[in-house]
């Protein structure tokens, strides 16, 4: 079935907003990277032992340095885990169930300053409240912010079989 009825096979096809399934994506998505970043916090809290915390039998106190470092291990991994699925198929195991697949606008494979680039105005579009993918429904092309910055889109692909 085609999900652009109007579209002539002459026409390239529009990207829909697919709010909706963007946003189930990346809640398929928290799945994996909960598990990366708490393998990474276990590797952290090792750490933290190891420099001879064990004594005081705490986890590494808020707001401390090495919690900063966390905090930016856990963004930078996630970044990773985004970034090389999206270069290496198209897709992160969340947008596979929804059959969404990032291309560049072209239609190729998007370059990994694209990628980087979309990964870090997306980040920036979910702590604005989601603000960039709600952009999509009002986007005359229903691109997303992180689409229009990157120079990429999702489409959504046939079922195969």
């Amino acid at each position: 079935m085609n999900d652009h009825p109007t579209e002539t096979p002459s026409t390239p096809p529009r990207p829909r907003a697919l709010v909706g399934w963007r946003l189930l994506s990346l809640l398929y998505d928290l799945l994996p990277v909960v598990a990366l970043w708490m393998f990474t916090s276990l590797l952290f809290n090792i750490g933290y032992i190891a420099l001879g915390h064990h004594a005081q039998r705490e986890n590494i106190p808020p707001g401390s340095v090495l919690s900063q470092l966390l905090f930016v291990a856990c963004v930078l991994l996630t970044g990773l885990y985004a970034t090389l699925s999206w270069r290496r198929g198209g897709q992160t195991l969340g947008m596979r169930p929804w059959r969404l697949r990032l291309v560049a606008i072209d239609g190729g494979a998007p370059g990994w300053k694209a990628l980087w680039l979309r990964y870090a105005v997306g980040v920036l579009s979910l702590l604005a409240a989601g603000s960039g993918f709600w952009w999509a429904w009002f986007d005359r092309d229903r691109l997303a912010w992180h689409d229009r910055a990157s120079g990429t889109r999702l489409l959504r692909v046939p079922k195969s079989g």
